[in-house]
């Protein structure tokens, strides 16, 4: 991240040196040149093409990824929770009236809980 920071502040700096007129490349040698266009033209597309790419891998990233619980999710959450509060308030229930509940690892009908 930081990499890119650095490039485009680089190329800030270039662009405004040539605003400035710090340097500037004569547009004689480059129409003269069309090597030289030609090389430039391809190396923009290219970058230009690239970050493309990681914009859209980062905003596709962002748009697909989960940031909460879905409603099914939340709903099925407060249904574990209701029925937490309803085996505790049984167990509660059973403790009071004096009667223990039956082992339920020991009752046959129902197979062993891993």
């Amino acid at each position: 991240m930081i990499i890119w920071f650095a490039l485009i502040f680089v190329l800030l700096i270039v662009e405004v040196a040539e605003i400035t007129h710090v340097f500037t490349v004569p547009v004689q040698n480059v129409i003269g040149d069309p090597l030289t266009l030609v090389i430039a033209l391809v190396f923009t597309t290219i970058v230009a093409l690239v970050g493309a790419v990681f914009i859209g891998l980062y905003l596709s990233h962002r748009i697909l990824s989960p940031t909460g619980f879905t409603p099914f999710e939340e709903e099925m959450l407060r249904m574990r929770a209701d029925v937490q509060q309803v085996k505790r308030d049984v167990a509660e229930l059973r403790a009071r009236s004096g009667t223990d509940p039956p082992d339920s690892r020991s009752s046959p009908e129902r197979p062993e809980e891993p």
